[in-house]
């Protein structure tokens, strides 16, 4: 695989080192990218400059100038060209699609009369230049559209094994307040392994009708079929499984359950309770983490009794995955994968702290969504087809089976 190298002269270096280091950060950036650029050239062409080889595809064609609008100004990249076939790069449409729904939340917010002077001024550094009402117009029109159309994509009669769920929160001015929003998401591990984004949306709250409408809409697009559905233990989530999914069971994530044992024990039990619930989920069977929960509660339930009553009720359904081989429990015993989207989201929101309105969270988190969605399809498969194979003939029956007892304690309930 191509390296990503890069080299700084003195004068460049004195350059850091003075006191214009707005202006030299901007250069380091422009030497980083135009070198990714290079890599990327590389791969596409199958060959490094001058190097002979049978896996060539193209040629080089000199570069070509292009301005790309970031937070610390205009950067002026050297694009390489190609002799036959276009040169891609994911630099300016990962960039376009998230500064720009950035930028559009934030301007919204000068027009709208909600910020400060300190945001008018963060909104020139962000861009190195302001926006008239029309210019934000046209963009959020353009970036409605590309985010409407990743959002309600086809799924093509999709069937997934695997299935997370999750809603993190966002402010945003409505009706004169400051409300609190639900962003609900959905990543699919599908049949030979990729992860997708194949769904988001923006809600009043998790409730019913927020999960079941969302549940509704992933199966009308054509999200065939689920196995397993991993998420908290939030009711609603459980209640749309139930009534739109109704063969998938569910996988309580082991992170959150944990957490909520741990805090309905005594600060001083805590650590010690941790430990020995961190060997009861990673036990190698499910008769083994049976008994080492009867240990736990035997053990804790005179000094914890709150604690070994939400371990004793919710234990079954966080261990869902044990009916897995052993090797393909640990990426899927917890909402781990989706969290780290989250962080993700909210690392961005906190430019913008509190949206002007509802439509620009949608607009900024799926700019982001289509963006990390992008890095998923580059990451490791988490099985084969073979393995989805070995599934569908010999695990996925048994979950059918376990759905069939969740769903009834369920409506006894």
């Amino acid at each position: 695989m191509t390296q990503v190298q890069f080299t700084l002269t003195e004068e460049e270096i004195l350059q850091v080192l003075s006191g214009d280091r707005e202006e030299a950060f901007k250069m380091m950036v422009k030497k980083i990218l135009d070198q990714i650029m290079l890599a990327e050239s590389a791969e596409q062409l199958g060959a490094d400059r001058h190097e002979r080889t049978d896996e060539r595809q193209d040629y080089r064609n000199g570069t070509r100038t292009r301005m790309l609008t970031t937070r610390i100004g205009t950067i002026e990249l050297e694009v390489p060209r190609h002799r036959n076939e276009p040169f891609h790069t994911m630099i300016f449409e990962n960039y376009k699609r998230s500064e720009a729904a950035l930028i559009a939340a934030m301007v919204k917010m000068v027009i709208n009369g909600v910020s400060t002077r300190k945001v008018s001024r963060v909104v020139e550094e962000l861009c190195g230049k302001s926006f008239s009402k029309s210019t934000v117009s046209q963009l959020c029109k353009k970036l409605d559209t590309e985010i409407e159309a990743f959002r309600n994509r086809p799924l093509g009669n999709l069937e997934v094994p695997f299935l997370m769920v999750d809603a993190t929160y966002f402010k945003a001015r409505e009706n004169h307040k400051i409300v609190s929003k639900a962003f609900l998401v959905a990543i699919a591990i599908k049949a030979d392994g990729a992860r997708e984004i194949i769904g988001f949306d923006i809600c009043d709250a998790e409730n019913d009708p927020s999960w079941q409408g969302f549940f509704k809409s992933l199966k009308s697009r054509g999200l065939a079929d689920v196995n397993i559905v991993i998420s908290d233990s939030h009711r609603s989530i459980l209640n749309a499984i139930t009534k739109t999914y109704p063969r998938a069971a569910w996988q309580r994530c082991q992170v959150h359950f944990l957490r909520n044992i741990i805090d309905e024990a005594p600060p001083r039990f805590q650590e010690g309770l941790r430990i020995e619930l961190r060997k009861m989920f990673t036990a190698e069977t499910i008769e083994e983490a049976r008994r080492i929960r009867d240990e736990i509660i035997e053990d804790y339930e005179p000094v914890a009794e709150k604690a070994m009553q939400t371990l004793d009720k919710g234990f079954e359904d966080s261990m869902t995955i044990m009916c897995l081989p052993e090797g393909f429990r640990p990426k899927l015993r917890s909402t781990n994968l989706i969290e780290r989207f989250n962080r993700e989201l909210k690392r961005r929101s906190d430019v913008v702290q509190v949206f002007p309105d509802p439509d620009s969270v949608l607009r900024l988190m799926g700019a982001v969504a289509i963006e990390y969605n992008d890095q998923l399809s580059m990451k490791a498969r988490v099985f084969s087809e073979k393995n989805y194979n070995h599934f569908k003939a010999e695990i996925f029956p048994k979950v059918r089976e376990i759905a069939a007892s969740q769903r009834a304690l369920l409506e006894a309930a």
